[in-house]
């Protein structure tokens, strides 16, 4: 009587456990919007504009790389 009692609500907690989970990949898996390549110069090619996005994101990654490689740490009081 132990054992079913035990392993009935094994089962029930596995389906809680497992509608929680499908709810959640449910949730992240929310439609991803496409980049659209800017309009202001509509006779370059696609491989050009994705070119300058990427160099684009390259320098504005070593921007913020720099800008954090710059500004001071902070000090714990008690480090001396």
């Amino acid at each position: 009587m132990r054992a079913v009692f035990g392993i009935l609500s094994l089962v029930i907690v596995l389906l809680i456990v497992g509608s929680l989970v499908k709810k959640q990949m449910a949730a992240t898996t929310a439609p991803i919007p496409a980049l659209q390549p800017p309009s202001a110069s509509p006779a370059a090619s696609p491989a050009a504009t994705q070119r300058e996005q990427v160099q684009q994101i390259q320098q504005q990654v070593k921007q913020a790389v720099d800008a954090q490689m710059q500004a001071p740490r902070d000090m714990p009081a008690d480090a001396k």
